[in-house]
């Protein structure tokens, strides 16, 4: 008789995630399977629960923030062995044989898979992944810890150290949500002058304890005068998916400065194509990255205590859990966990 487990799946676009059992997954050749602790819940498991990923295949176990333990590997597996303790991110596995994959530049590839959406993810108690989206966890952090860093984590951290900001170098964070207090973090470790920006005066103690040396509050003040007053901000990482908010961020750059974009509002953000001209100033998205990113995200994190401020669930709970975090009442991350 085959061994089952519990997972939390999408059954149709629109329903409500389902507590089902299932038969645990076997990893076939250049596969490992972990026996997932901890999962973080992100605002991308919208596109499973409605539907919107073009090609997804239901019925689907969401999650792409997965810490856990390797359980078994497949065939030809030698980098991993059972007993590891690994987390698993957005970036779900590569061709190896595109354009952007013979450059080495595997989070653009054309047939890149997503964990999650591409196949079964980690809101269950096993997930069966391939080798190469898999990345070492420090021992000093925390399943549930290490789990929000695999997507918060990684794309705020990965951005800020490939952005051009250098020690020193003004750096603001718009938004102290989910990714928002992780970038904050890692610009303050990064030995960057970090500027929050956020609404109403109840958000700065937060915002300073983070690591912010200047805290604006957008409800008082123009955000980009003031860091017109500082000189000209280097690098804005827009965190917070307000399409009006992040377009009025660009007047705050400096020369040469760049708005980075990790958070993807519904509507088009629309930029002053004169101030970019004028400072030579760039508009930037950037994507999460690859496990050896993720790899880097949480060395990095272990090294300089930064960490995620999450609310744990059970795997039973994980609509509630879904409702808290849709809805931007948590503070700041959700994450289930496998051993309440």
């Amino acid at each position: 008789m085959m061994a089952r487990m519990k997972a939390i799946q999408a059954t149709a676009p629109g329903a409500d995630w389902e507590l089902v059992e299932r038969e645990v997954p076997t990893p076939h050749p250049c596969q490992v399977r972990v026996k997932v602790q901890a999962c973080g819940i992100c605002h991308s498991d919208m596109f499973v629960k409605e539907g919107h990923w073009p090609g997804l295949q239901f019925p689907r176990i969401p999650g792409h923030e997965i810490a856990g333990v390797i359980d078994e590997v497949g065939s030809g597996v030698t980098s991993w062995k059972p007993g590891q303790r690994v987390g698993v991110g957005w970036h779900g596995g590569h061709c190896g044989e595109c354009d952007a994959c013979r450059r080495g530049d595997f989070i653009l590839c054309r047939s890149g898979q997503v964990c999650g959406i591409s196949y079964d993810g980690g809101w269950a108690e096993y997930v069966v992944v391939p080798e190469e989206a898999v990345a070492a966890l420090p021992d000093e952090l925390l399943f549930e810890e290490a789990a929000p860093l695999l997507c918060a984590g990684i794309t705020t951290f990965n951005s800020l150290r490939h952005s051009g900001a250098r020690a020193g170098d003004l750096v603001a964070v718009q938004g102290i949500g989910g990714l928002g207090h992780l970038g904050i973090q890692y610009a303050s470790k990064l030995g960057l002058k970090t500027v929050a920006i956020g609404r109403g005066k109840e958000k700065e103690p937060l915002a300073r304890q983070l690591g912010a040396a200047v805290y604006l509050d957008a409800a008082v003040v123009n955000p980009a005068e003031e860091l017109q007053r500082l000189g000209g901000a280097r690098v804005i990482l827009a965190t917070a998916p307000d399409s009006k908010a992040i377009a009025s961020m660009v007047d705050g750059l400096g020369a040469n400065g760049t708005l980075l974009i990790v958070a993807a509002p519904g509507e088009p953000v629309m930029v002053n194509a004169i101030t970019l001209i004028g400072k030579r100033a760039s508009v930037q998205g950037w994507p999460s990255g690859t496990a050896k990113d993720s790899e880097d995200t949480l060395r990095f994190s272990a090294m300089t205590g930064v960490r995620p401020m999450i609310e744990r669930y059970p795997l039973a709970r994980a609509q509630e859990a879904y409702q808290q975090m849709m809805s931007g009442k948590a503070r700041f991350r959700a994450v289930l966990t496998m051993n309440p």
